[in-house]
């Protein structure tokens, strides 16, 4: 084959350009610090390098945004309990304080004014946001626990009202005693003496009509409920559904030989009460509630009624109809203490309802009757539906804990009312799983919320209630007691009215002596609930801390997984430096080199060599 000048130039145009190439090739390199410019340059390594760079951003994101991210919140949740806690510790050192039986009125008023602080701190301590959210409403996260200002105005330009169901447990049954003492006012015209010289001979007539009853009560986490005398937002008739556990019922047949006895069980009976308009106040200043049986199941789980079964059953068995009569005595009363007194005398001998304490009181009899941990075994409970439309701020919102309806009137002030309505939590125990969870890893959740249902209690307002409530009492029988001693002055010691108001001075101490070993009761029990709120806080931040720990740890993997992977990364695109410039050095005196020699071979021709 014979070599051409024109073959030796397409060969060294060829070979010169190819040198170019990699020249190019190793300039980019040195460039961008990558072995590869485009996938064809190297299939595996590019392969390799878009896993590795899938791997890097997926670990930065996990570490460099969602770990911080939940770590804030973790931080901000923990500080805010750690602030509850120190509260709830306050509030424990004052109740212990608090029984000792020297303290005074003004000392136990003195302390009344410091658990309300605490109290409104710790509540406000749930209102804690993270940007514009709150850390402690679960999913929802734009709604705060508590009534803030804000939510008023707007409640007081769109009222609102919650009607919410409630279940109590035979924990939740709460024994209260009160002391009447309003014989002791009896015949005394304001602070007067007595209006007539009674001339009384019998020593003990005062003091023996001053008594300390028990009974017994749910109280339900709101007070200020809606009366049954008024009506709803819609106009229709205001009512409250009771739901009993377990009812039962005797039933014997007079006309066989022996006599046939038969006991009939009742689960799950909901009675419907409600106060037929036009009732008045009764002697005892009660409202005569009226009382239907709704529904009920029998212990073989049939329902009454129940128009899904074959044939539909549309009534009531008999037997189960004397659940009105047995739960029939149920009064409304305006007034908490007027309450107690009818339930301590007998004017009222079934439920007592407080709308203004929140209460469901009964007495001592009537809870033997009607109740007994048996009956609340197997997850059955007492129930209770009510209606609250008067709010506060600083009251907790029932969405974040209860099976609620919430009624808003979208309309403008003066306008037709226009009524919306908003159903929560209407699956058992959803608003209870409304944890919320960060990707923090391949296949790796972390909870960062925790849910206010952990720890803020209505209880501790609730609790503070009750004092308002004790306190009062002191202070009445302290003012009566102190009126009576005044006016006795104004009398001989001979006199009737004297004598009269000595045994009512006798009779007020040994009143005041009850209220004063209730109250000193009262907070000895009051120590162990701050202890139970103090667990259940210390229980609420122990799972927050252990969230962060492990938080902290996978972080930690994290960030040797990011070093480890962009690591791999550098290796697999990555060049050496050194190697590179070497090369390119190289390249660049080759190609230099072979301009020369193709220069030099371009000028000789075929005449040269013949």
């Amino acid at each position: 084959m014979r070599m051409t000048n024109k073959i030796m130039r397409n060969n060294s145009a060829y070979n010169i350009n190819q040198n170019k190439i990699l020249q190019d090739k190793l300039t980019n390199q040195m460039t961008k610090q990558s072995k590869i410019v485009r996938p064809s340059d190297d299939p595996v390594v590019a392969i390799r390098a878009l896993r590795l760079r899938s791997n890097v951003t997926a670990v930065s994101q996990y570490n460099d945004r969602n770990a911080k991210d939940a770590e804030q919140w973790l931080t901000l949740t923990a500080d805010a309990m750690k602030t509850v806690g120190d509260v709830l510790d306050s509030l424990y050192k004052q109740a212990s304080a608090a029984p000792a039986k020297f303290q005074t009125t003004d000392d136990l008023r003195i302390y009344l004014t410091q658990v309300k602080q605490l109290t409104a701190e710790f509540y406000s301590c749930a209102n804690v946001d993270y940007a514009g959210r709150y850390v402690f409403s679960g999913y929802r996260t734009d709604l705060p626990v508590t009534f803030t200002e804000e939510d008023m105005k707007e409640r007081r330009a769109h009222p609102v009202s919650y009607n919410i169901d409630e279940e109590f447990g035979f924990q939740d049954i709460r024994r209260i005693n009160y002391t009447d003492f309003d014989k002791l006012r009896e015949n005394l015209g304001g602070t007067t003496g007595p209006t007539t010289a009674p001339g009384i001979t019998d020593t003990d007539s005062y003091e023996q009509h001053v008594k300390n009853s028990s009974m017994y009560s749910f109280r339900i986490s709101y007070n200020n409920l809606d009366s049954l005398t008024k009506t709803d937002m819609a106009g229709n008739p205001q009512k409250m559904t009771i739901t009993i556990p377990e009812y039962k019922y005797t039933e014997t047949d007079t006309s066989t030989t022996p006599p046939t006895v038969t006991d009939y069980t009742y689960n799950n009976v909901k009675l419907e009460i409600t106060v037929p308009a036009g009732t008045t106040a009764g002697a005892n200043g009660g409202l005569a509630a009226s009382v239907n049986v709704v529904s009920a199941e029998d212990a073989a789980g049939n329902k009454y009624p129940d128009p899904t079964a074959t044939p539909p059953v549309t009534t009531l068995p008999p037997q189960l109809l004397t659940a009105n009569t047995a739960f029939g005595d149920v009064q409304e009363f305006s007034d908490q203490e007027v309450a107690y007194k009818a339930i301590a005398d007998g004017t009222c001998t079934g439920i007592a309802y407080i709308p203004t304490s929140g209460e469901l009181v009964f007495s001592e009899d009537f809870y033997k009757a009607n109740f007994s941990e048996n009956a609340f075994k197997d997850g059955k409970s007492f129930q209770v539906n009510y209606d609250k439309s008067e709010w506060e701020t600083g009251d907790i919102n029932p969405v974040h804990y209860f099976n609620c309806v919430e009624t808003i009137n979208t309309a403008a002030e003066g306008e037709t009312a226009v009524l919306r309505k908003t159903w929560y939590n209407s699956q058992r125990d959803e608003g209870r799983n409304q944890d919320i969870y960060y990707d923090v890893g391949y296949n790796q959740q972390i909870q960062v919320n925790t849910r206010a249902d952990e720890i803020f209690t209505h209880d501790v307002q609730r609790d503070l209630d009750d004092f308002q409530y004790y306190l009062k009492q002191l202070e009445d029988i302290d003012k009566l007691k102190t009126d009576l001693e005044t006016k006795q002055k104004e009398y001989a010691e001979d006199s009737d009215e004297y004598k009269d108001l000595a045994l009512r001075i006798a009779g007020a101490d040994k009143a005041w002596g009850y209220i004063r070993e209730d109250i000193h009761t009262k907070f000895e029990n009051q120590i162990s609930k701050y202890q139970k709120y103090q667990e259940d806080s210390q229980v609420a931040m122990t799972d927050n801390a252990t969230r962060g720990s492990r938080l902290e740890l996978i972080s930690t993997r994290l960030t040797n997984q990011k070093a480890t992977f962009k690591e791999l990364q550098q290796d697999n695109e990555g060049i050496d430096i050194t190697e590179v410039a070497v090369e390119l050095t190289a390249s660049e005196l080759t190609y230099n080199a072979a301009l020369m020699a193709t220069g030099k071979i371009m000028q000789t021709n075929l005449m040269n060599f013949i």
